[in-house]
């Protein structure tokens, strides 16, 4: 079935929930970060959540937009969805207790060669106060899925101060990460998003997909943790905004490498790049501003 343009704009259902001590300590093993501020929760200040973490309750409302039956969408092409952006601006940290309302909007659709590109605009708050706690762009593609209508986009996204598609700095950083045949079964339960995708390979291979593969706010996490350790001493609250491109898959059980430089205009933006291990680009565009 298309996918119908008239859903741009569109309101989609709230979601809220609790933060909790627990799933702030399992995100946060769950990338493999143990310092003192995010995983200590006997620290005299108490810890706060990896920036990352934004994606668990934005998870409540693109999985409950993906499966509602007012998208439009039958079950096979909503099988065939794969997440091809994220980027998120961090406005305040997350720490145990907070409760939290997700808002989502659809802002953008275009169809492209292999599909549709819709992108949803999440906005997490305080729901007691209204104190921004983080905004989202996701990019979704329904693949193999037309669209209905013409393309729509509402320029919701704000500007960079550089180009994520200019030439990746020619010096730079690189790290190796081994990536466990296990590691999406425990992102997957630590984070609390379940895509079988990541962890059953008969869904994957019905799904098209070679493998199970990693989700991709894990690499994009991954790769945020490795440029926060780089470039704010491990201190998550000096990451303003993390965005980048998922352009291949990662399959577990094989290193990626983080690929990652100051940009040469604007050294408070650090570019990144991540490559599989055959060396194609996993992700691409890859931009982190860090509060200097």
């Amino acid at each position: 079935m298309p996918y119908s343009v008239d859903r741009v704009s569109r309101d989609l259902e709230p979601a809220t929930m609790t933060v909790s001590t627990r799933g702030i300590l399992a995100y946060a093993a769950g990338i493999s970060v143990s310092n003192a501020q995010n995983f200590d929760d006997d620290r005299e200040d108490g810890i706060r959540a990896v920036p990352f973490y934004c994606v668990t309750p934005e998870w409540l409302v693109v999985q409950a937009n993906r499966l509602s039956p007012n998208n439009g969408l039958s079950p096979d092409e909503v099988r065939r969805a794969v997440h091809a952006k994220q980027d998120s601006i961090f406005h305040r940290p997350i720490r145990p207790g907070d409760q939290l309302r997700v808002e989502a909007r659809l802002v953008e659709a275009r169809e492209v060669r292999t599909g549709t590109l819709q992108i949803l605009e999440l906005a997490t708050t305080d729901a007691n106060t209204g104190e921004p706690v983080a905004t989202t762009w996701s990019t979704g593609m329904y693949r193999g899925t037309p669209l209905e209508g013409e393309p729509l986009g509402l320029d919701a996204v704000p500007a960079l101060p550089v180009n994520p598609s200019a030439e990746f700095p020619k010096t730079c950083t690189e790290t190796q990460v081994y990536i466990p045949r296990e590691m999406p079964h425990v992102y997957s339960e630590c984070a609390d998003i379940w895509n079988p995708v990541h962890t059953e390979r008969v869904e994957a291979l019905a799904a098209g997909l070679p493998d199970i593969i990693l989700h991709g706010t894990a690499t994009w996490a991954l790769a945020g943790k490795e440029i926060v350790n780089t470039y704010a001493d491990g201190d998550g609250n000096a990451l303003q905004r993390l965005t980048g491109r998922f352009v291949g898959m990662v399959i577990p059980g094989s290193t990626i490498t983080i690929r990652h430089a100051p940009d040469p205009d604007e050294p408070t933006a650090i570019r990144y790049e991540v490559l599989t291990e055959d060396g194609n680009l996993a992700m691409d565009q890859g931009v982190a501003l860090i509060d200097p």
